[in-house]
């Protein structure tokens, strides 16, 4: 584990962070970039994905922001879903620091390639999802897949934002951009949540956050104003191939 972050790792965070940032406002998959740079820097897996947790608070927080305008009407579902998210979050959370750091080393380049599998098809399963909707809204189902989708990302989460989009074009009848809103809040509680078990808990890395965070802000900002109309193709191809590096770095 790095000692202290050198100017290069320094620059580097505050690069992943901003493009995370904006990552997360429009797609969901920023930590498939932050993840891999904090264990290229130096830090341990568990480490790493903890310190990560805290840095992308923030800028899930400036994400919400920006698409308040989205958020308009939404109270009842934000208030209907929120206790589920803080449940699970904090049984991912929970999980990801009673179980063997080594389980956690062995399950992440799965995790990682489901997460990328699902970046990548993404497109193709909301709009399947979305032509086989059978109802709307407020549904044991809907609660069940948004509590267990918490607990994955309480404890890992990467690509965990698409994973709501999924879910809400299956069960909640609206637009995407207003959808895009609410997989924002959702996934600002459960990391919040795990934020603040892993804070009292863990083993953070503050330099490292404070960087990610700082940038994180702008970037969620940034990703607010363009996701209504940036074309998300090269952001996935970046997600892609940052994932599988992490792969490999990982089973090296």
């Amino acid at each position: 584990m790095p000692n202290q972050l050198n100017l290069v790792d320094a620059l580097a965070l505050l690069a992943v962070g901003l493009v995370a940032g904006v990552i997360n406002a429009i797609v969901g998959s920023g930590s498939l970039l932050t993840f891999p740079t904090l264990l290229a820097i130096g830090y341990p897996p568990v480490v790493a994905n903890v310190t990560n947790t805290v840095g992308l608070v923030l800028g899930n927080v400036s994400g919400v922001i920006g698409y308040r305008r989205e958020l308009a009407g939404q109270r009842a579902r934000v208030l209907e879903l929120a206790g589920f998210a803080v449940a699970g979050g904090l049984v991912g959370a929970v999980l990801l620091l009673g179980l063997p750091q080594s389980l956690f080393r062995r399950v992440v380049p799965v995790l990682i390639l489901i997460a990328v599998a699902l970046v990548i098809v993404q497109p193709w399963l909301s709009s399947y999802m979305a032509r086989h909707r059978e109802r709307a809204g407020s549904s044991w189902a809907l609660r069940g897949a948004v509590t267990a989708t918490s607990v994955y990302g309480g404890y890992f989460g990467a690509a965990m934002g698409v994973i709501y989009i999924a879910i809400f074009s299956v069960f909640i009848e609206d637009d995407l951009q207003r959808m895009n809103a609410l997989k924002n809040v959702i996934s600002t509680i459960v990391n919040s949540v795990a934020a603040v078990v892993f804070i009292f808990f863990a083993h953070v890395e503050w330099p490292a956050v404070a960087l990610l965070a700082a940038s994180g802000v702008v970037g969620g900002q940034i990703g607010a104003v363009i996701g209504r109309r940036l074309p998300d193709g090269v952001l996935r191809v970046v997600i892609i191939i940052a994932g599988l590096a992490a792969v490999a770095k990982l089973v090296a």
